[in-house]
């Protein structure tokens, strides 16, 4: 065996070099191996300088190339996600920082990051497989980790509960996943990407294969109608849990879906743009309506990423280089925007210890510019000029538009005014509605200000820096 082929694995060796220190010091940060005046030690600088290092590292992109006969493969586009992934990461560390200060949940601290930094690693190894069994050992690597964070606070707010479903749910759709992949191998005979296509004929069975595939699928990807888990695990996990599994795992989710239709299922392409198609409109319809009602604002900022996988999934439809490229950018600008919301809903969280819209009532008479932030960070997920979501939106429906699909593409718009009833119903909460008791002002720690500036930053440069679409477009690849 060539063992010189596992240095084509930068991205993941980096991280997993990553992950082995903070294990390691994890055992210096425990409260059993160190304590300061008898309190455990809360140390976040580590894994986020550790992160940053193995995002500067392997940030640029290198040549296409593939490792133990095909199974791997990475091409300069998945590099680029891994790195958008690894700047998600960061931002979701930096946004932990006051959370994990509880009592309860400073002594667990080395498992948060650890965990989290798992799922990433799985992440990466689906992003790029270039063999089923290769992107379903990623996938698991990425989902069962993912229900351990859900059920982090299992003391709180419902979390155990909220983590049960999660693995219950990932089980299942694992499980049909996994059935479709035999189906695939039993009509085709092998599992390699580049094999496939071949072999695929349309036949009754593959059409099944297929429609399994994309169930299980559906279900990371939480479209309808495989949403139903996604409002009640938003809600009772951790916020900042919340928001690594609404932006990164929705991100890896959706490029490697695009990446699998266009290299192995691309002889089906009228089938599989079919159900796209319906799954699209019941996913940004039902998703904004049922937002529409919610006063938890986790539970509406679930129901709006439901409809924001609609939208990306746009990108999809189309299996063109530029869908590709729209979806790569949108993921990156809902990363900033989506982030930056939920930290501000962490951080109000802990203060007042509920979700609900009420909670807001006020804000900006008491903490003006947080008030502010959230309303950017809200008017770039509605896609409000000019702000980078706006043109995140004009992208990917500018590539859906330009495959045909132009009825789609209307009952898009028509959902995106809708769904700036319920962004501006919590900017109408923050500055229109009075409370009797606000939520007094404060000051947040350093660590959750970086977290705000950096996104701030992202949905404000991205807004006018199209340098950064036309890097992605010069790596994209369709059909």
């Amino acid at each position: 065996m060539d063992y010189s082929q596992f240095l084509i694995l930068k991205e993941e060796l980096s991280l997993i070099a990553v992950i082995v220190i903070l294990f390691v010091a994890d055992l210096f940060m425990s409260p059993d191996a160190h304590k300061k005046d008898g309190n455990p030690r809360l140390n976040t600088m580590l894994p986020v300088v550790l992160l940053t290092i193995h995002t500067l590292i392997t940030i640029i992109p290198g040549p296409a190339t593939d490792a133990f006969g095909g199974m791997y493969h990475n091409a300069p586009i998945q590099s680029i996600v891994k790195s958008i992934l690894s700047v998600g990461t960061l931002i979701v560390f930096l946004m932990a920082h006051e959370w994990l200060k509880l009592p309860d949940t400073i002594i667990k601290q080395g498992e948060f990051y650890m965990l989290t930094l798992c799922t990433l690693l799985g992440m990466y190894f689906m992003i790029s497989a270039g063999h089923f069994l290769m992107f379903f050992i990623g996938l698991e690597t990425a989902s069962i980790p993912m229900a351990a964070l859900v059920a982090f606070d299992k003391y709180r707010h419902h979390s155990a509960e909220a983590g049960a479903k999660y693995i219950l749910t990932a089980l299942f759709s694992s499980g049909l996943l996994l059935y479709g992949l035999s189906l695939i191998y039993g009509t085709v005979g092998t599992l390699y990407f580049d094999d496939i296509p071949a072999h695929l004929t349309g036949s009754p069975l593959q059409i099944m294969a297929f429609v399994f595939f994309f169930s299980g699928m559906g279900f990371k990807l939480s479209l309808v109608p495989f949403h139903l888990w996604t409002a009640d695990v938003y809600e009772g996990a951790p916020s900042t849990v919340t928001a690594y599994l609404s932006v990164i795992s929705k991100g890896a989710a959706a490029f490697v879906l695009l990446t699998i239709l266009i290299k192995v299922f691309a002889p089906m392409i009228d089938q599989w743009q079919e159900v796209l198609y319906w799954v699209i409109i019941a996913s940004i319809t039902l998703a904004n309506l049922f937002a529409l009602r919610q006063e938890n604002l986790k539970r509406l900022m679930a129901f709006s990423s439901i409809s924001q996988a609609g939208y990306i999934m746009l990108g999809v439809i189309g299996g063109s280089a530029q869908g590709m490229t729209s979806l790569v950018y949108y993921v990156l600008i809902y990363m900033f925007a989506n982030l930056s919301v939920f930290t501000v809903i962490t951080i109000i969280a802990l203060r007042a210890h509920r979700f609900t819209l009420e909670e807001y009532n006020g804000l900006y008479s008491t903490n003006p510019k947080l008030a502010f932030l959230m309303t950017l960070a809200l008017f770039s997920l509605a896609g409000i000029p000019p702000f980078a979501g706006f043109f995140s939106k004009f992208f990917i429906f500018a590539a859906a538009f330009n495959s045909g699909f132009h009825l789609l593409v209307f009952i898009a718009l028509v959902n995106t005014v809708l769904s700036l009833y319920y962004y501006l119903k919590i900017v109408k909460s923050m500055y229109i509605n009075k409370s009797d008791e606000p939520i007094a002002a404060f000051r947040s720690d350093n660590y959750t200000r970086a977290s705000l500036v950096i996104c701030t930053l992202g949905i404000i440069v991205l807004s006018f820096a199209s340098v950064v679409y036309q890097h992605i477009d010069k790596f994209s690849f369709g059909l």
